[in-house]
């Protein structure tokens, strides 16, 4: 395995079109990818990642999806870890691909995180803040059910929404409905980042199809990068996709070969009215 990066933490400030002034500065933290199977994710750094987590005082967590590998079991230990969480108006969670692999896993997991009083969404819509601030969860984009319109067409047309969705190619679709902020992990930033060159699992997924068959067959990691989004372009970090706003959360766990140059990330946005006709980009700050 690389050696995996330092835990970094995000901060950003995202403006909102219609955001109400009473709702200025609302603080949201995002947690992502977890992958806690023992291997995957140390303690050290779940533990780190929950403490930052706390430190920044959040009105809302939220956590979109693969909180684990494959099996579900570990989502006990892991929900153990989460109730350490600590926000003004709780936390919401949705699934990504690897809670779905079992066909209990959606149950299991759902069962856990709500045992610790975290909303599990799946198509839903709620208002944890108020009336004047919707949060909308989808299930995983490879899911059957994935189906946003029914969700999105239920929220009065005025009011801001922010929308976690695992796969950040669901942006796509997305851009169909009004979706003022989007959430998303799945990509763990890429993982390897070579400097000067740039994200090796992008650059891999889009030169598959030209590489040797001896190639091919060496390295399969090279067509399971391929497999893993569309839109690597859209691997990490802030993006304008159309008119809404996708933000992607490198993670907190890895899967082989590690990460390089690719640290995993806690996330801290702050929220601030968006007074302008268009959306501006969101301000980064160091």
């Amino acid at each position: 395995m690389l050696v995996r990066s330092h835990l970094q933490v995000e901060q950003l400030q995202i403006p909102i079109r219609g955001l109400p002034e009473r709702r200025r500065g609302l603080k949201i933290v995002q947690l992502s990818d977890f992958h806690y199977d023992g291997q995957l994710l140390s303690e050290d750094l779940l533990d780190q990642a929950i403490d930052l987590s706390n430190q920044a005082n959040a009105d809302l967590i939220v956590l979109t999806g693969d909180f684990v590998s494959a099996q579900p079991d570990p989502i006990r230990a892991l929900a153990q870890k989460l109730t350490q969480l600590r926000s003004r108006y709780g936390s919401f969670a949705v699934l990504g691909n690897h809670d779905l692999i079992y066909p209990h896993a959606r149950r299991d997991i759902t069962q856990a995180l709500t045992q610790i009083d975290v909303t599990v969404l799946w198509n839903q819509v709620v208002y944890p803040c108020g009336a004047d601030f919707a949060l909308v969860g989808l299930p995983d984009f490879w899911a059957k059910d994935f189906d946003p319109g029914s969700v999105l067409a239920a929220i009065d047309a005025q009011i801001p929404r922010l929308v976690l969705s695992h796969n950040p190619d669901s942006a796509a679709v997305l851009k169909s409905w009004r979706v003022d902020l989007q959430l998303s992990g799945h990509t763990h930033g890429g993982q390897i980042i070579i400097p000067g060159i740039g994200n090796l699992s992008a650059i891999a997924a889009r030169q598959f199809d030209n590489l040797p068959p001896f190639i091919q067959a060496a390295f399969p990691i090279f067509r399971a990068c391929q497999r893993v989004v569309k839109n690597w372009d859209w691997a990490a970090g802030y993006h304008q996709v159309g008119s809404n706003q996708l933000y992607v959360n490198r993670g907190l766990g890895t899967y082989p070969p590690g990460r390089l140059f690719c640290p995993p990330e806690v996330t801290v946005i702050t929220l601030m009215p968006d007074h302008s006709p268009q959306k501006s980009p969101c301000d980064v700050l160091t």
